[in-house]
């Protein structure tokens, strides 16, 4: 498919072998020509690990200091005592058995999903539907828990969870093209520190191979290490 003025031109402003700070990236970024909607700056990553082994897996959570600049709908599994203390932290959904037949009929208008303990035997249920989607409460992202209140506050504050594909990649959302340059460059920073911290520790030598940004619609800028 032949590509658009706007990316061609996008293009130009890329030297094509050199690797940019975090702030020269952002900064390309936010002068490449725009689209007519507020694009997501999206973060790429590979590492060096083998993604077959279980130990080895790559999966955690932040809360990025800017947000996401999405209203981040929340779905919870919870007991009836729970329920009003999940309501009140704004949750959108709360969790029941027909919630479920609505998610394997194809139901995925939510962006985060929490569950206490004792629901996710109610949620298993749903976990092949869930996990390709990075929807599986777990608790190694504090999506499975009995503080359903807190974990609603820190999903809507702009709390991402993020897990390596079968790949070795990882692609998040980090922010919006809207945001300033520095606010971006802080949700970066933030989700390399992070991504740093989930280094299994059965790997050896190098971890972090490389990362890129882009916005929804622009090419790739590729970072410094």
């Amino acid at each position: 498919m032949k590509a658009s003025k706007k990316y061609n031109n996008s293009l130009k402003m890329v030297e094509e072998d050199r690797a940019y700070s975090i702030k020269e990236a952002v900064g390309i970024l936010k002068n490449m020509p725009k689209a007519k909607f507020d694009e997501t700056v999206e973060f790429a990553a590979k590492l060096d690990v083998d993604a077959k082994q279980t130990e080895q897996m790559v999966r955690g959570s932040v809360v990025l200091p800017n947000g996401i600049g999405k209203v981040v709908r929340v779905l919870v599994f919870c007991e009836p005592e729970k329920e009003s203390e999940a309501t009140e932290a704004g949750a959108d959904y709360i969790g029941t058995q027909e919630t479920v037949d609505k998610i394997m009929n194809g139901w995925f208008e939510f962006d985060c999903c929490i569950s206490t303990p004792g629901m996710m035997r109610i949620v298993s249920k749903v976990g092949r539907v869930l996990g390709p989607r990075g929807l599986m409460p777990s608790p190694k992202t504090d999506t499975v828990t009995e503080n359903v209140g807190y974990a609603v506050k820190e999903a809507k504050r702009g709390k991402i969870d993020f897990r390596m594909d079968k790949t070795g990649c990882v692609h998040v959302g980090i922010g919006k093209i809207s945001f300033t340059e520095d606010a971006l460059s802080e949700n970066v920073q933030s989700f390399v520190d992070a991504l740093v911290a989930a280094r299994p520790s059965s790997t050896k030598g190098e971890y972090l191979k490389n990362y890129f940004l882009s916005t929804t619609m622009s090419p790739s800028v590729k970072v410094r290490l």
